[in-house]
């Protein structure tokens, strides 16, 4: 099931016009539970005018704070993020679930160079990221390539100074910004020049040994490409998506019918029929199934389950590997039934 926990909001500082850092308290007995690795993300769960609102945001505080914090910035029509940067107080409480998510750095124990590649509010895992990289080795150092529109936007943009300064010799950041033009900044976007320029000129002497990327999916997907023609081993390459296509590949073909559907959660087994038409993860909550869920929009990881007999088709998967597919690993929230029996167990991930 989908374990929720009241945390109160210690903190909300105002980052830029449009977004908010909102820290939370984890009282003592929660400490365990709420125990992350650097660039994982918590499940919001609150109700707005009667209306269950779930967003995943990723953690940006380092691992070793008290406190869990996390960015949010306002999206136009967004309930959540409006309400967080408008509403939202000191003091007030809300439903969290534990963290997750597999965009992570864990230190080697070796000396690590890492490079990142965020665009807006793509820095939110970056920057507990950044800290770990930094803290685990004296020897480590970590470069930060960072698109915005203008300095006035750009979340977390003196705390990344304070970093600068506390780490001079071994942090390196790269600004990038569309609509001004500021002194040590590149103008435009995160171009394939842009990385080009950080590989082969700016940091040629430099071997990296892992990269993240993280914001939409266009800028992911171009660097990710990019890095690749420069012979940058894929499993060195580290995704987070903030925004996804919402087109469905044409490829994807979904065959009328019903599909007899079990669903193990928890050590109990739930069954119905659903059509095929119809995403498995709707289909889940409308028989009322306490599922783990976030985004419901493929660019989290909290609804995976596995196929244990049948098959489905996702409609997009940018989370899992192909091996994990391989091995029946699905993301529900973009998976149709593609067999007249199907099996999925939330409880084997």
């Amino acid at each position: 099931m989908s374990q929720f926990f009241t945390l109160k909001v210690k903190q909300i500082e105002r980052l830029t016009p449009n977004a908010v850092a909102i820290s939370l308290e984890v009282p003592s007995e929660l400490k365990d539970d709420f125990q992350f690795k650097a660039g994982q993300y918590i499940t919001i769960r609150h109700s707005l005018d009667g209306e269950e609102v779930r967003r995943a945001y990723s953690i940006s505080s380092a691992t070793d704070k008290e406190s869990i914090t996390i960015g949010v910035k306002k999206v136009e029509g967004g309930k959540f993020s409006v309400f967080a940067n408008t509403g939202l107080k000191e003091g007030d409480s809300l439903e969290i679930m534990p963290p997750e998510g597999r965009f992570i750095y864990e230190p080697t124990g070796m000396t690590d160079h890492v490079v990142a590649f965020a665009a807006g509010s793509g820095i939110t895992p970056i920057m507990s990221i950044i800290q770990s990289v930094l803290d685990a080795n004296e020897n480590n150092t970590m470069v930060l390539v960072y698109g915005n529109q203008n300095m006035e936007e750009t979340m977390f943009y003196e705390r990344i100074g304070e970093l600068v300064n506390k780490y001079t010799d071994r942090f390196f950041v790269q600004n990038i910004y569309s609509r001004a033009h500021e002194d040590d900044s590149l103008f435009g976007r995160i171009e394939a020049s842009t990385v080009n320029y950080i590989l082969k000129n700016k940091f040629k002497d430099r071997e990296f040994s892992a990269y993240y990327l993280c914001g939409p999916e266009p800028m992911i997907d171009l660097v990710k490409d990019t890095l690749e023609n420069n012979k940058v081993a894929s499993e060195t390459i580290y995704t987070e998506l903030f925004t996804s296509s919402d087109s469905v590949s044409s490829e994807i073909e979904i065959q009328n019918g019903l599909a007899s559907v079990t669903v193990t959660l928890d050590d109990e087994e739930f069954n119905f029929e659903m059509d095929r038409k119809k995403l498995l993860l709707d289909a889940v909550l409308d028989q009322d199934i306490d599922a783990p869920y976030s985004c419901q929009g493929g660019v989290c990881s909290t609804c995976i389950a596995r196929v244990t007999e049948g098959s489905v088709v996702m409609e997009q998967n940018q989370i899992l590997t192909d091996s994990e597919v391989a091995e029946g690993l699905i993301l529900t929230c973009q998976s149709h039934p593609t067999s007249s029996t199907l099996k999925i167990d939330y409880d084997d991930v």
